[in-house]
């Protein structure tokens, strides 16, 4: 029976301390926020665990924004786009996003989605036909393991960030597409990929290079243009996906590139022809989003992220370094994403549960997300934590780790 079978792959999660569970925020995203778990009463949390890198998602002028796009275009859109959903917004959202990527891939275009996942599936899946190849980090998103798996297009994995082995791959491959696909920041380590290593590699074997910029958009590079940005690379053989509900604070993605695939995309991505346009308004906030991260407010929130990730990786390098017993490391992150390696589930879970317990809510990363064995906190910083929200945290975790050792 299949709710039988159910019941026992789930007691299997329990035991192996898998089981994912969800919480309710009672109020808007932000450091301080009120959370509820199952019928247990709301609470006021310090999370380290959001996307929202620059503080952006409960942004009074997003929210007026927002609200005027919804007095101005509706509530919903009412259809696909290739049907009767796309709106002037939508419209004015995707010729902002071309002049935003154009340093950087010449002549750009750019095309909305509802969602990262959805972007990164239409891609994958419209251009790696069977006269392609995809060459694929070991460590890439779900979404881009899916999109890959679902192309008709043959599949290689390379060793997280290996160049070379990826170069004997180009070499000995014979397909006339091939498309290198990769992380920008990758999102459980928050590492950034040799992009301009990864460029040469494209321009030597004519392939393209597709980047998820979803971590990096925003945040890296100047006005918080991205990735590409931040390496100063220009190239039509770039294909970028950002996503916008996190450094952009709203909702929604994009994907840029020559003109020529953005028009394919629109014919044969079924990600992107056989959905519901996103609602107008999300589009049209998400123009007030861009002029917010482009300038001096956006410059002034980036340096005060800066800022917060060297105070943490200070305070845990000392931590870790006073504790070695326990095994936990800081993984090598420059960017607003700062693993804490615990390594076994269960112990990984314990030093979630005992931040919890102290009002400070970092969420525990487990198999199958991230590989066997290197089970970690995920502590993700934002441009509206203080110091004394950072400090709160390393001295929460300095006294779990007395509690533990």
């Amino acid at each position: 029976m299949l709710i039988d079978h159910l019941n026992r792959q789930l007691r299997e999660r329990e035991a192996q301390a898998l089981r994912r569970q969800r919480r309710i925020a009672e109020s808007p995203c932000a450091p301080h926020q009120r959370v509820s778990v199952g019928d247990a009463p709301a609470r006021e949390l310090l999370a380290f665990c959001s996307n929202d890198y620059l503080g952006l998602a409960n942004h009074p002028a997003l929210i007026e924004a927002l609200a005027e796009g919804a007095r101005r275009h509706g509530a919903g859109s009412g259809a696909s786009h290739l049907i009767s959903g796309h709106s002037r917004a939508h419209a004015a959202l995707e010729d902002d996003l071309a002049a935003w990527l154009a340093p950087s891939i010449p002549g750009a275009r750019a095309l909305s989605f509802c969602t990262g996942y959805m972007a990164n599936l239409a891609l994958l899946t419209a251009l790696g036909d069977a006269s392609a190849t995809i060459f694929a980090d070991k460590l890439n998103h779900a979404s881009l393991i899916d999109g890959a798996l679902l192309a008709k297009a043959a599949m290689q994995r390379y060793a997280h960030g290996n160049l070379a082995v990826l170069a004997r791959q180009l070499e000995r491959c014979t397909t006339p597409v091939k498309l290198i696909v990769t992380d920008a920041v990758f999102s459980m380590d928050g590492d950034l990929a040799d992009l301009p290593g990864l460029l040469a590699l494209a321009e030597r074997h004519d392939a393209w290079l597709i980047v998820d910029d979803a971590h990096g958009f925003g945040v890296l590079g100047p006005q918080g243009r991205g990735s590409l940005a931040h390496f100063g690379l220009r190239s039509e053989r770039l294909i970028v996906m950002g996503t916008l509900g996190k450094a952009a604070g709203l909702g929604g993605a994009f994907v840029a590139a020559h003109p020529t695939i953005i028009d394919w995309l629109v014919q044969a991505a079924r990600a992107y022809i056989y959905t519901t346009a996103a609602p107008p308004a999300v589009a049209h906030g998400l123009r007030e989003s861009l002029r917010l991260i482009g300038g001096e407010e956006g410059d002034r929130r980036r340096a005060n992220l800066q800022q917060r990730i060297a105070q943490l990786r200070s305070g845990l390098t000392a931590l870790t370094e006073a504790h070695p017993a326990l095994g936990w490391h800081l993984a090598d992150s420059a960017t607003a994403i700062q693993p804490l390696i615990v390594g076994d589930n269960a112990a990984a879970m314990a030093l979630a549960a005992a931040l919890d317990a102290q009002g400070l809510w970092v969420p525990a990363i487990r198999p199958p997300t991230v590989p066997v064995g290197t089970a970690r906190l995920r502590i993700t910083l934002s441009a509206t934590h203080s110091a004394d929200d950072v400090q709160r945290l390393v001295q929460g975790l300095a006294h779990a780790a007395k509690d533990l050792a």
